[in-house]
């Protein structure tokens, strides 16, 4: 029984310790995602694996084109060992703070919500890793900064467990 209520309270604390999009609330810059990406923005970053090793570097240059209600981001990615790749997003705005978003690698849609500087962006990705793909989940956020600077974060991981992070920053042409 006592390992039942320990297992329990892990769960319950665990819980209380996940950030929610409605926390950045009123929190300046107001970060809107269509004005934001329109037009030329980079960002460089690198993942880091679950025990906090530095694995991939990474530069990426995006062109962000909005057509009505769908913000579409071409993004080039140039790493440092010299792969390069390119993924294009189209995001449909669904509400005043919600998203939805779709890749090819990724798996489904992802679900966006803004409030106040931040975003939160949850999604599954068919992530390629050498030859082989990895199906993992993300659990993106991003803090629009008063210079302008994106700072995104991205929790990856597969079966539930962590298998590293991914960190960005942004800055607008």
């Amino acid at each position: 029984m006592k390992t039942l209520n320990l297992m329990l309270a892990t769960l319950t604390m665990a819980g209380c310790g996940t950030m929610n999009t409605e926390d950045f609330a009123g929190k300046e810059p107001r970060l809107d995602l269509f004005e934001y990406f329109a037009g030329s923005t980079q960002a460089w970053g690198l993942f880091e694996d679950r025990f906090g090793k530095v694995r991939r570097q990474f530069k990426v240059d995006i062109r962000g084109n909005i057509k009505g209600d769908v913000l579409e981001l071409e993004e080039d990615f140039r790493f440092a060992d010299g792969e390069v790749d390119e993924r294009t997003w189209r995001i449909r705005r669904t509400g005043n703070n919600s998203y939805r978003g779709t890749a090819a690698d990724v798996v489904g849609e992802a679900v966006g919500a803004t409030a106040g500087n931040a975003v939160n962006w949850r999604y599954t990705m068919d992530l390629k890793v050498g030859d082989d793909t990895m199906r993992v989940k993300f659990d993106d956020w991003m803090f629009l900064q008063a210079d302008g600077v994106l700072i995104n974060r991205a929790r990856v991981s597969k079966l539930g467990l962590e298998v590293g992070t991914v960190s960005l920053f942004f800055q607008k042409h």
